[in-house]
């Protein structure tokens, strides 16, 4: 039998205790212990970032822990995150805020994100407490590392790019800070490294982002989120924002190996990467470094009209020359030209009077072999590839695919919300900052066992 109910709700006092009410097994109290650690110090941190006047600050304790949530549950509006933190029992606990205390209101809390706090390093300081936590516990063992770039879509509009000789940003009255901090990055440059191409497109609201078609095969602007992980429990030892270019990229690989060795005292033995690593320069300073490369070779010289390709000509180390396959030598002036290669060139005399020269070369009087600069260290990698560590480390490599895979889908972060190199810094040092501390929650912590009646 159906009826209303009748009885009033309304009481005057209730025994309420917000710590009662979050299960033992929920993931804010299991990383609870973890971000405590870690923001120990975070007052005397920021000390100087602290203002007495004009908007009212908010403490910098709770606004990290408030992003946290955020970035965990995927709750990418600020507007939003002030709701929901004001809602949820949980994310208030977690948050340190009782029932009667106010969640700060989105307006001030966007203003002490994006101003503030900005210029502070401190999500970067947070970022290595947790991995030197996820270090003291076991979970990095530091022999064989990954590193991989996916792209994220930057908070600008695709179609309204122009080129760079469109753009007179002296016009612009008053520039946003991500151009400031363009402007300023442009003015500190200087001349284009080697094999560095100036951007086609620039995006007028964020110019630091790069016009690319990485992502889903379609044109638009974005920021590579570089991430290197350690193969044991797919750590995130080391994260950097760059422009979505395969350059830039590749150069973020020497920055965060580096500062991993100087910040958190480890260094790989291996590195697994794709092929957008295995250039003769990147391999050559991974071999410097002592660090073996289970990275396929980046090589075009593979021939596929029928002639002969590179690696049918043997190279004497010794004599500094190539063999032909008719014996015949190709030599080199020993200039580096503006390509990067060094070109090895045979004799007319012997290339008219060869049988192979139609499968040699048939549209050209003398056959030219080019070498790169660190082709011995090509050849190493491609030694190594041919070994049973480099198919572990190929296998182990997904694992970093797969950070990818679960922060676009479990975290909803597919399109950046701060603009900026700093603004992708702030985001990508959140996100790793997340991923690493569900990976303790998982490895280091178990849910209360469950009575048995």
């Amino acid at each position: 039998m159906m009826g209303r109910q009748t009885a009033d709700q309304r009481r005057l006092f209730y025994e309420f205790h917000l710590e009662d009410r979050v299960p033992g097994n929920h993931l804010l109290r299991r990383i609870n212990g973890f971000v405590a650690a870690a923001l120990s110090d975070l007052h005397s941190e920021l000390a100087s970032y602290y203002s007495h006047t004009g908007r009212p600050s908010i403490d910098p304790e709770l606004m990290i822990r408030m992003l946290i949530v955020g970035y965990t549950y995927g709750i990418r509006s600020e507007r939003q995150l002030c709701e929901e933190v004001s809602l949820n029992l949980a994310y208030r606990w977690f948050c340190r805020l009782d029932l009667e205390d106010e969640v700060p209101d989105h307006s001030t809390f966007s203003k002490n994100r994006h101003g503030r706090f900005r210029d502070s390093d401190i999500l970067r300081h947070l970022f290595e407490r947790i991995v030197m936590a996820c270090v003291v516990a076991g979970l990095v063992r530091g022999e064989g590392f990954s590193v991989d770039a996916s792209v994220m879509e930057a908070d600008a509009s695709r179609y309204h790019g122009l080129t760079p000789d469109e753009i007179d940003w002296s016009k612009t009255a008053k520039p946003s800070r991500a151009v400031r901090e363009y402007l300023e990055a442009l003015g500190e440059a200087g001349d284009l490294e080697p094999g560095r191409k100036p951007p086609k497109v620039i995006s007028r609201s964020d110019p630091a982002s790069a016009w690319t078609a990485k992502a889903n095969k379609r044109v638009q602007f974005g920021y590579g989120l570089n991430y290197l992980i350690d193969n044991e429990h797919a750590v995130i030892v080391d994260v950097e924002a760059t422009p979505a270019r395969t350059y830039d990229e590749v150069a973020s690989t020497r920055v965060m190996i580096r500062r991993t060795a100087e910040r958190v005292g480890l260094k790989p033995k291996r590195l697994a990467a794709d092929t957008a690593y295995g250039t003769g320069k990147f391999l050559g300073w991974l071999r410097d470094e002592d660090i073996e490369p289970h990275i396929p070779v980046w090589d075009r010289s593979r021939r596929e009209d029928g002639t002969f390709s590179r690696g049918d000509f043997a190279y004497d180390v010794d004599r500094d020359l190539y063999v032909c396959p008719n014996g015949k030598l190709l030599r080199s002036t020993g200039r580096l030209h503006s390509d990067g290669t060094y070109r090895y060139i045979a004799s007319k005399r012997d290339c008219d009077a060869c049988p192979f020269k139609p499968k040699c070369c048939r549209k050209q009087p003398v056959r030219r072999v080019l070498r790169d600069p660190n082709e011995t260290a090509r050849d190493y990698a491609r030694r190594l590839a041919e070994t049973e560590a480099f198919e572990q480390s190929s296998r182990e490599r997904k694992k970093v695919e797969m950070r990818f895979a679960h922060l676009k889908t479990h975290h909803g972060f597919e399109r950046m919300r701060l603009r900026g190199l700093s603004g992708a810094r702030d985001e990508f040092h959140l996100a790793a900052i997340v991923q690493n501390l569900k990976t303790m929650a998982m490895r280091l912590t178990k849910p209360p066992a469950t009575a048995v009646a």
